[in-house]
């Protein structure tokens, strides 16, 4: 069963029990799993260069952010895998929780941030190089139901910074201000990505910090 997922990128049904079965399997490929409603989907491989560019660069960012708002705790887990134990599971490419308990591993736990006895994080944030369909439709659809307050999608190929922010109804709705990194704006941080066509992630992560 699992050698026919592997060989498949695309939503497909299957069972809690086969997404686990390739979630340990220590022998397979590496690969980010997103599971909802018996469907998995599958990223294969190593990350591109834009994609680890840009997400090198969010890494600085909340870096120069928690630099210039002390008071204000981050904790990040980009790329680690998040599981509601037989519903969903999820490994965005950003993730943020602010203030106090977050997740910590003790021995003999879960490797994975388990969304039944942990809070979900505040915000997330997908890397969109050749995956921006699904990132603004069933992944965006996840988080919501995940109760995640904020949700970025970054298009590589076009510089822009999706932003949305969960509404009173479970709904995401597109913002243009932060509300889980006081009152960031969205405007800066897409200014942030054109700084990429002449200049370095780090360059272009020291530009951020002298803006706020």
């Amino acid at each position: 069963m699992i050698a026919t997922i592997k060989a498949q990128q695309k939503w497909q049904q299957t069972t809690w029990d086969d997404y686990v079965m390739l979630r340990d399997d220590e022998q397979g490929d590496r690969c980010k799993l997103f599971f909802d409603n018996q469907k998995l989907w599958i990223e294969m491989g190593a990350e591109g260069i834009n994609h680890a560019k840009f997400g090198d660069l969010f890494a600085m960012i909340l870096v120069f952010w928690a630099a210039k708002f002390p008071d204000i705790k981050l904790s990040t887990f980009g790329g680690c895998q998040m599981e509601k134990k037989g519903k969903r599971a999820v490994a965005p490419d950003i993730v943020v929780y602010v203030g106090d308990d977050t997740p910590t591993w003790k021995a003999g736990q879960s490797r994975f941030i388990d969304l039944e006895h942990r809070r979900s994080p505040d915000l997330v944030g997908e890397i969109a190089d050749t995956t921006l369909a699904i990132d603004l439709d069933e992944k965006k659809r996840v988080y919501a139901e995940l109760g995640i307050s904020e949700y970025w999608v970054i298009d590589v190929r076009a510089y822009r910074l999706f932003a949305f922010k969960l509404d009173e109804n479970g709904v995401y709705k597109q913002c243009e201000v932060s509300q889980v990194l006081q009152n960031l704006a969205i405007s800066l941080l897409e200014k942030t990505l054109e700084q990429l066509t002449t200049k370095t992630n780090t360059e272009s992560a020291i530009w951020f910090s002298q803006q706020i």
